[in-house]
Formats: C-alpha cells, structure tokens, sequence
C-alpha cells in the first residue's frame, strides 16, 4: 500500500495495481475452477486477527464498527446510512412502498460492504448473487460449497437457519442501495426475493444447498 487518507468524510486506499478480470466477468466453466481458491481465500479472511477493532458490521478506517453485537448489526438493514442515503423515501416514491422492508425484517432474528461478523454471511452473499449470472450455471456453487464445508471440518452448526437469514439480509441491503440510486428494476427484483424469504420458514429458501 503506498497511501491510505481520507477526503470529505471518505477513506481512500491507493496501492500497487493487480492485473486480472473480476468474477463477475468470468465463464461458468471458469468460475468452477476458481472456486475452490476463492473459498480457500474466505476461510483465510476469516482468520484475520482483528485485535484492537471493535463492534459489528462495516467498519471504519480506525478498525472500528458501529454495531455492538452481530445480531445488531443485521437488524440495523432497516435504517439509513451514509452508504444508502434516502433509500426509505425513494422506496416510498417508487410506488413500492415500505411493505417488502417490514416483511423483511420482520424475518430476521439477525470492500464496502466489509463487516465484522459471521464468516459464514460470505457463501450467503455468493448464494445471492449467483443467479444474477447464468452463464456460471448455480448448482456448481452449491457443490462447491458443500465439498468445501465437508473437506475443511463439520459442516457449520444451524447451517440452513443461518443461510437463510444471511440471504435475507442480503437482498433487504440490495433493496436498500438500488432504491438510493434510482435503479427501479433492480429494486422488484431484489422486492421478490425478500417476499419469497420472509414467507418461507428458515432455511427453506432454493439458493440453500441441498442436503446442507
């Protein structure tokens, strides 16, 4: 890293540039192959000593965190931040309303997007996001995550529950952003998924692995 400084309430990093393509622009066949190094590169993640941080969910450049525990800090997706400034009003503009939020939460017993917490919220955030790209064709996913659960200990405790309330967090946070910047598609899309999870019982969701 060559400089680390913040601007108008803002945290910049600036460090040597790493040549490569991101995920999002990866093959299916190619995503198969990289994910057994990318879950390899969240457990080393999880391992990382935050000695001298404190609190739950996104963190600040002084190590610090606004949540005082991780439950906290997932019920906190039904307030306003600085990252989603005015998301409640745009939603209530939209025509959509507050009506899929309050389902939503009513639901959780819960590098932006960077929080102290559960490793375990990382394979939700994949589970989320990977029918967005069909090319990269979703049963791998839940393949791979399995294998990976079995080949490095026993399969996390309350697998389904956790999952399930990850997902929902997850999508309630995606309504949240889309919703600030206008992005109304996005926005029924993400609503969907938010109805389908509040109304089925924990771990019921599809994106869940089966046999997890």
């Amino acid at each position: 890293m060559t400089a680390l400084d913040g601007a108008e309430g803002w945290a910049y990093a600036v460090s040597g540039r790493v040549r490569g393509t991101a995920l999002d622009d990866l093959s299916g066949e190619v995503v198969a192959r990289t994910l057994p190094s990318l879950l390899r590169a969240l457990d080393a993640a999880a391992r990382v000593d935050v000695a001298g941080t404190s609190g739950y969910g996104i963190w600040t450049p002084d190590g610090r965190a606004p949540q005082a525990s991780w439950p906290e800090a997932l019920l906190a997706i039904g307030t306003e931040a600085p990252r989603v400034p005015g998301w409640r009003a745009a939603l209530v503009d939209s025509g959509i309303g507050l009506g899929p939020v309050e389902a939503g939460i009513t639901g959780v017993l819960d590098w932006g997007n960077a929080l102290y917490g559960d490793p375990l919220y990382d394979a939700a955030w994949l589970l989320h996001w990977w029918p967005w790209y069909p090319g990269w064709r979703p049963g791998d996913l839940h393949a791979a995550l399995l294998t990976h659960w079995r080949a490095t200990g026993p399969t996390p405790a309350h697998l389904r529950e956790r999952l399930h309330a990850y997902l929902l967090h997850i999508a309630l946070d995606a309504l949240a952003y889309c919703a600030s910047r206008g992005r109304r598609d996005e926005v029924r899309a993400h609503v969907g998924t938010v109805l389908t999870l509040a109304s089925a019982g924990g771990g019921e969701s599809v994106l869940i692995p089966a046999g997890a």
